[in-house]
């Protein structure tokens, strides 16, 4: 299904505040009005209550839209037929809540996210169930595919060795899950592709602890107990999220955690858990980091960070060029950043994997080659990319200059180029705006 894919799960020990209706009140909670739907909120979650009253910080459930089932979160059959009905008057309602909600807030952002959702759900079921090849299997998001033959793996659930030869088993095609056959009805791991298309940002609190306590001392997935005593099962903590795991879902994987890369710049592998483990190799090639807005002080700090961010800001202002440049576009120069294409589009976000490659110094000799090739084209090999260059209004130099060298400055009013020497010279009074100035003063004082 299209959006088996997409997960609002709640936590399992923790009930929900607003419970499903059941079939025979359903039709009578619809009668009942929106605004009762509209205030509820779930129990034991802490809110954070902006100026307009809204909350920030609290996702939108289903309950507060009169869904009686998860659509998104559970397999095909795990719950009754959603009716067309309900979904419509889901949609209602969210449409009203959008409007009272303030805008530029993140309850507004979600309740969007949420409207989409659910317009493509009531698509969905018009236009009928998509097809589900026969060899694939569907559960908690995971789209299993059974596998045979030799194997050098071990079960996600029973932490077992499967025997390839001797067992048959089956395999995640979106983030790697491997489980017995008999262990596959048993699994209880959502899969990690759902949250990070969900949800793909990281958790910014380095190992943000809480202790066994918080958790009933109980493993933070699949609910074992764990206890600190002789013949008893150990609790493992992951690095990543603080949590506490049992040695069947924590099998001391070792990652590096971006709350750490992005506060201290600490690139020291440590144990996360089997979850965490996936998540973060899904996520590691997504930019979803603004750098400028969670440390802005680490460009400073790292001289290779603010050189790779200076290169990106000058490749930017390259595209301008090409983009109206025929003979850029016939030669397909744009596609040499086909590998990061948000540098493309941006220069302030990065992906883990760029500050990784800032760490080892790689992403400063592309980022160095392809600003190389770009300036060649632009100075050297197009004459209509040349032609749009400045001569520096202040020392009249023959020198052309461009908006995207090092050594150039940018009047913020018209866009004109002058050497940054020169500009500071003048006090950053730009001559092209002056006389743009005294011209429009000269026509005011004119008689009409």
């Amino acid at each position: 299904m299209l959006f088996q894919n997409i997960s609002f799960q709640l936590e399992m020990d923790v009930e929900p505040a607003i419970k499903p209706p059941s079939p025979k009140s359903n039709c009578n909670e619809q009668k009942r009005g929106n605004d009762k739907i509209k205030d509820s909120i779930k129990e034991g979650t802490t809110i954070s209550t902006n100026s307009s009253g809204y909350d920030d910080d609290v996702e939108v459930t289903n309950a507060e839209l009169g869904l009686s089932e998860d659509h998104f979160s559970m397999p095909e059959g795990h719950f009754g037929l959603s009716t067309t009905e309900e979904l419509e008057m889901a949609i209602e309602n969210c449409k009203e809540m959008i409007l009272d909600a303030p805008e530029n807030t993140e309850k507004r952002k979600s309740l969007v996210k949420k409207l989409i959702q659910l317009r493509l759900k009531l698509q969905e079921i018009g236009e009928g169930p998509e097809e589900i090849p026969s060899d694939l299997k569907v559960s908690l998001g995971h789209h299993f595919v059974k596998k045979d033959g030799r194997s050098h793996r071990y079960c996600e659930k029973c932490a077992g060795v499967i025997w390839g030869m001797l067992q048959s088993w089956f395999h995640c095609e979106d983030c790697g899950f491997c489980c017995h056959s008999r262990c596959l009805s048993q699994i209880t791991r959502t899969c990690a592709k759902v949250k990070v298309d969900e949800n793909p940002n990281y958790m910014l609190s380095i190992c943000p602890e809480d202790g066994l306590s918080a958790q009933n001392y109980k493993c933070a997935e699949c609910r074992t107990l764990l206890i600190y005593t002789v013949n008893s099962i150990e609790p493992r903590q992951c690095d990543y999220n603080g949590l506490y795991y049992c040695p069947s879902c924590h099998w001391n994987d070792q990652a590096v955690i971006p709350a750490r890369v992005l506060l201290n710049w600490d690139f020291e592998l440590r144990r996360v858990c089997r979850a965490s483990k996936q998540f973060l190799k899904l996520v590691r090639t997504r930019a979803v980091l603004r750098v400028q807005d969670i440390n802005p002080s680490l460009f400073s700090f790292v001289e290779d960070l603010n050189l790779v961010k200076k290169l990106r800001e000058e490749i930017l202002i390259m595209k301008q060029y090409f983009l109206v440049c025929k003979a850029a576009k016939e030669s397909k120069l744009l596609l040499q950043l086909q590998d990061k294409q948000h540098f493309v589009d941006n220069c302030d976000m990065y992906s883990l994997q760029d500050l990784e490659d800032v760490h080892s110094g790689q992403l400063i000799e592309y980022l160095t080659a392809v600003h190389a090739l770009f300036a060649k084209h632009i100075k050297e090999d197009c004459e209509v990319c040349h032609c749009k260059g400045y001569i520096c209004e202040i020392c009249r130099a023959v020198e052309v200059i461009f908006s995207f060298d090092s050594d150039a400055a940018v009047c913020p009013n018209c866009g004109t180029v002058f050497h940054s020497e020169c500009f500071i010279k003048k006090d950053r009074q730009c001559p092209k705006c002056s006389r743009l100035q005294a011209k429009a003063h000269t026509s005011q004082e004119q008689p009409s």
